[in-house]
């Protein structure tokens, strides 16, 4: 028996539960995997007999903690996906100030820069506590990852927009 542990915000757990454990039973069902949650303390086992199952369901877990909607989570079933996590803080001067500017550069008027970037680079964009987290096929996500992280940095949106479209057309 194969087993992991991992914590996720308190908020969560009842997303992770689900409608009278729905959710969970749908992940247990699609990784072959049993669920051990903590509502207390926001811990989370997962346990299979293949180390492999352990593996792969570990980032549908942290994706859910991370502000993702379970279905958009249960994408990473496919191997093709990848989840990315960029922590907010790292570039934001350890001020409040700081991180809900960078927060609100990322997030844009109405949600508008997230899904330009989403719909830009075919990625599922999520921006929860102090990260923002990403969810696609792997050169999408990277794509994403390098346009957040210019964004993070100062680049203005319609500079960062346009590097994404550069970089699509020479793929």
């Amino acid at each position: 028996m194969f087993q992991e542990g991992l914590k996720i915000p308190k908020k969560r757990i009842a997303v992770l539960i689900g409608e009278k454990g729905k959710t969970k039973r749908e992940i247990e069902r699609f990784t072959s995997t049993k669920l051990t949650i903590n509502s207390e303390e926001g811990d989370v086992i997962i346990e299979s007999q293949e180390s492999i199952n352990v593996f792969n369901t570990k980032p549908i877990i942290q994706s859910i903690g991370r502000g993702f909607n379970p279905e958009i989570a249960l994408n990473l079933i496919d191997e093709e996906n990848i989840l990315e996590i960029i922590d907010i803080t790292d570039f934001s001067k350890k001020s409040k100030k700081d991180l809900i500017r960078l927060k609100s550069r990322l997030i844009g008027t109405n949600g508008k820069a997230r899904k330009m970037i989403e719909m830009l680079t075919h990625t599922e964009i999520c921006v929860y506590g102090k990260t923002v987290s990403i969810i696609g096929e792997h050169d999408n996500v990277h794509l994403a990852k390098r346009a957040i992280t210019n964004l993070l940095q100062g680049s203005k949106h319609g500079n960062v927009y346009g590097f994404i479209e550069k970089t699509k057309k020479k793929r």
